[in-house]
């Protein structure tokens, strides 16, 4: 039976790698960090199981626990955290779930990260025809409460064809279309964690529709999929 929820024992050890994030700790604890991975790799498949009861998930990834240093200032060589994502099936269901469990850190992020050249384009065409429906989504109380306003990054003037004075410039000049919902560690150690992380990510589920819906057709609503 898989372990559904994340104990206090892999948070102690997340705070003592940070104190000592080093080669020669990280070796003489390695029985423990596999036990603390095992934990949080059982936890990541009981929340797939979750997800696909109402989505269609992919592919999902425990990210490693070490660092690429080779381009970093930073050259501590173990991540203080533990993270994974969940991708939807295919190209008719756009957007991902993220998860980053981290002592004080911890959040669960849904939404578009990096929308390639042509997919951000497309989005940026549907919100200078019409943005309301998104607007209705985000707007929702209950979508609010959960995940509060959208994030990302954004360009400081109109993208080059957009109208500066636009009525929904805000959502055309962005670059990324992020949520976050943060998790206090009494959150994250609680027995009904894994249900707060799935009510989270089905409540996203009106965005990502609308968002693939979108990027499967074109501005006169006609499919482009095959």
């Amino acid at each position: 039976m898989l372990q559904s929820t994340i104990t206090k024992e892999t948070f102690d050890f997340l705070k003592a790698l940070e104190k000592n994030n080093n080669r020669e700790w990280f070796n003489g604890y390695k029985a423990e960090f596999k036990a603390r991975e095992a934990e949080v790799k059982d936890f990541f498949e009981a929340l797939r199981e979750r997800l696909e009861s109402h989505d269609d998930i992919e592919r999902s990834k425990l990210f490693r626990i070490y660092r690429d240093v080779r381009f970093s200032h930073d050259k501590t060589p173990y991540k203080t955290h533990f993270a994974g994502s969940f991708s939807r099936l295919g190209a008719h269901l756009r957007g991902g779930y993220y998860l980053h469990l981290q002592p004080g850190e911890s959040f669960a992020a849904t939404g578009f990260w990096n929308p390639n050249k042509d997919d951000l384009f497309r989005i940026r065409k549907e919100f200078e025809q019409d943005a309301s429906d998104l607007r209705e989504i985000m707007n929702a109380p209950k979508f609010k409460d959960i995940w509060g306003s959208l994030q990302g990054d954004a360009v400081k003037t109109a993208p080059k064809g957009f109208d500066k004075n636009h009525e929904n410039i805000d959502l055309i000049k962005r670059k990324q279309f992020i949520f976050l919902r943060k998790f206090s560690d009494e959150e994250v150690l609680s027995r009904q964690f894994i249900d707060d992380v799935d009510r989270a990510f089905k409540a996203i589920r009106p965005f990502f529709d609308y968002m693939s819906d979108v990027l499967t057709t074109n501005l006169n609503g006609e499919s482009i999929l095959d």
